[in-house]
């Protein structure tokens, strides 16, 4: 199974990025194919990007990523009730057929509960549009959901059971 996470940070560290690091860990511990991308290596490619043909090699290698796993993980800090500006950017890039049937987790991190079923739904909006088979559950993290060590154990168990289902789900 091929799992490529994309995150809307901008800085790091960052804890959406902790959630990415963490699932590409597990992933590659399961025998899966893991790649992980985040907007703080593909800027400033990304935002110079009008067309995907125009667009710079890494800018174009993450778009394949994506167009090409089995399991996507989107995630992004919140950022005025949604998510990044930038993130919405990259999947204006992609063909609006390259989702299409494919296994979609979003996640968000932040810092106010009620942020959660906002940009919950502006992510299922998303790769509804793109006809994605979207998980039923949204992980929203809030600091206390993280401590020195990283992943809270909550946090830890809530991604694996993610991971576990979306392997059933694309699983012959």
């Amino acid at each position: 199974m091929k799992v490529v996470v994309i995150t809307g940070n901008l800085n790091r560290p960052s804890k959406t990025r902790a959630v990415a690091d963490y699932v590409v860990d597990r992933a590659r511990a399961s025998g899966d194919e893991a790649i992980s991308w985040d907007l703080v290596q593909l800027h400033p490619h990304l935002g110079a990007a009008i067309w995907p043909a125009n667009a710079a090699e890494i800018v174009k290698a993450a778009l394949d990523d994506v167009a090409t796993c089995d399991v996507l993980i989107v995630g992004s800090p919140v950022y005025k009730a949604s998510y990044t500006g930038l993130l919405k950017h990259l999947f204006d890039l992609l063909d609006m057929r390259a989702l299409k049937g494919r296994y979609v987790i979003p996640f968000a991190t932040g810092k106010s509960p009620p942020h959660g079923p906002l940009v919950e739904a502006s992510m299922r909006a998303l790769f509804d549009f793109f006809d994605a088979q979207v998980s039923d559950n949204f992980i929203f993290a809030l600091d206390e959901d993280f401590d020195e060590a990283g992943l809270s154990a909550n946090l830890r168990a809530l991604v694996d059971k993610e991971l576990d289902t979306a392997r059933r789900a694309v699983s012959p």
